[in-house]
């Protein structure tokens, strides 16, 4: 395990849980408005936190916290990733997962052997739009596809959730990505900050009204859309 950060408790990350996030590195994407760059571009001089030093922590704390948040950069090009969630479910603690989807099959053999309990998967933009928002010219959207497929099966919980960045998303867009989702039991739309770690500069969040707009347009296809950072 690559790992990178450590958040020892959050009441954020994990809906309904006290937890602690896991972060990991490196990611396939370069999505300009990534929030955690640093875990993207600069993974051979960040500091790494030894996974056993993690898993010792949460020995000590299964009074404390709820779950586990697993975040990246993305997790699952982690080659190790299932054995060290056997070791933090064998502690009694819920698991929560987040992706770009970009890695279904991974996802789907943790999903069958019930490790993970919650799935966060990110969906950047309708898919004609997807290439440009995530920094790869000739990006296979089959994997992405199948991700959101197998969450809409239903045999994990879940939640979708779009970073919104005004440079790339507006109504008609985000309309379009809440129909390729349709059905889905949930769906945020994350303003975008400016955290000044990011992997290009320039970019802007969207007008609170303009973001108004958005969910709903996206409540024609997902019952709940919610909306953070406002």
């Amino acid at each position: 395990m690559l790992i990178l950060g450590f958040q020892k408790m959050t009441l954020l990350d994990y809906p309904g849980k006290v937890a602690c996030t896991v972060f990991t590195g490196g990611c396939n994407l370069r999505c300009p408005f990534c929030h955690n760059a640093s875990l993207v571009t600069e993974v051979s001089s960040a500091e790494e936190y030894p996974a056993k030093d993690i898993t010792d922590f949460l020995k000590t704390r299964t009074k404390l916290l709820d779950g586990v948040c697993i975040t990246g950069g993305e997790p699952l090009l982690q080659k190790d990733i299932k054995d060290f969630i056997k070791e933090i479910k064998s502690m009694g603690y819920s698991l929560k997962l987040d992706t770009n989807g970009c890695y279904p099959d991974a996802l789907e053999e943790l999903v069958s052997e019930n490790l993970v309990d919650y799935v966060a998967m990110d969906v950047k933009n309708a898919f004609p739009y997807y290439a440009e928002t995530v920094g790869i010219k000739d990006l296979d959207l089959s994997p992405i596809k199948r991700s959101i497929k197998f969450l809409l099966s239903g045999k994990v919980a879940f939640e979708f959730r779009t970073t919104v960045v005004k440079e790339f998303h507006d109504v008609s867009r985000i309309e379009k990505l809440a129909e390729e989702i349709a059905g889905a039991p949930r769906y945020f739309l994350q303003n975008f900050v400016d955290s000044g770690n990011l992997i290009e500069s320039g970019l802007h969040a969207a007008e609170r009204e303009e973001l108004g707009k958005m969910a709903a347009a996206a409540r024609k296809y997902v019952k709940e859309v919610g909306i953070r950072g406002i």
